[in-house]
């Protein structure tokens, strides 16, 4: 019988074998190197991007703080200045109040019956005094005061005899206030001015 060694070719199989994991672990670590090496490019390409993009935001946001803070100190300025409208307006009603007021109760008052003989206003409160022939024109006086569009609460204070001369008259005192004026539906503004 014929006899063959086969501890050579056992150990010539366990050389391949080694030589074979060897390089399949050094490719291996030369192919998850070059991909880590590609990952770490990748990343660092995307945090420079987002660096630069943070640096734009940075300064836009810088940029807009100042236009804020300008915004803010012009719309303090249009509202003092809305204000100062506001009171000038306020000025010139009241301005022309006693103007109109004497000319409207010039208007209401009854010819030839009745004669005023003092006018008083204290704040938005009016007391008219006066004189008239009987207790009729003092009730249609006051009636023409209340249908008035200038005053309201009109109230008869008091109504006594007066003898003037060798006439029986009556000395009367009636009290109302200023009716408030209507505010306008829209507010004084700066013309072009934006809220």
């Amino acid at each position: 019988m014929i006899r063959i060694n086969l501890l050579p070719f056992r150990a010539a199989r366990k050389k391949e074998n080694i030589r074979r994991q060897i390089s399949i672990f050094l490719l291996t670590f030369i192919f998850t190197s070059i991909v880590l090496a590609y990952y770490n490019g990748v990343l660092k390409s995307e945090i420079v991007e987002l660096e630069s993009n943070i640096a734009t935001v940075k300064t836009e946001i810088a940029k807009y703080r100042k236009s804020i803070q300008e915004i803010r100190r012009i719309k303090t300025a249009l509202k003092t200045l809305n204000n100062k409208l506001k009171i000038i307006n306020t000025l010139q009603a009241n301005r022309t109040w006693p103007i109109t007021m004497l000319d409207s109760i010039n208007l209401l008052v009854i010819e030839k019956r009745m004669w005023l003989t003092s006018l008083g206003s204290r704040g938005p409160r009016l007391t008219i005094k006066g004189i008239a022939l009987d207790n009729k024109t003092v009730a249609d006086f006051m009636t023409r005061l209340e249908k008035s569009n200038l005053f309201t609460d009109v109230n008869l204070q008091t109504v006594n005899r007066k003898k003037v001369l060798k006439y029986n008259l009556k000395g009367f005192s009636v009290t109302c206030k200023r009716k408030p004026k209507k505010s306008p539906k829209k507010k004084p503004t700066i013309a072009g001015a934006k809220k």
